[in-house]
């Protein structure tokens, strides 16, 4: 099953030591989602105001070093990793294109061409 990662850090690709945002510190854990559909629902909800190119980072679970965990409210649980995320569990990125006023929708990234 993957999971899905929001970051602006277009470097997160790249073959680098494992990734631990600052939620890792300050929660314990790095938030995830389940499906592209809710990556795009969370986009839209908690990451209009952030510029630059933001990612959706798709994971593959058996290959993450980290224990994931699905935690939240009834009818809401979300895919939590318990630990840093290591790069080599990353299936493929996509760029999170955002239309003023339309929905987004999920690219290939790097853009081709």
């Amino acid at each position: 099953m993957g999971v899905r990662r929001l970051t602006v850090d277009p470097q997160f690709s790249a073959p680098a030591p494992p990734y631990a945002p600052p939620s890792l510190d300050s929660e314990g854990f790095v938030h995830c989602s389940a499906d592209p559909g809710t990556a795009l629902a969370i986009a839209a909800s908690h990451y209009t105001g952030v510029r630059g190119t933001l990612l959706a980072v798709e994971l593959d679970e058996s290959a993450l070093t980290s224990r994931v965990r699905r935690e939240g409210e009834a009818g809401a649980r979300y895919p939590h990793v318990h630990g840093p995320l290591n790069r080599d569990a990353v299936v493929r990125v996509w760029e999170v294109v955002r239309t003023p006023g339309g929905p987004a929708r999920l690219a290939p990234w790097p853009p081709e061409g």
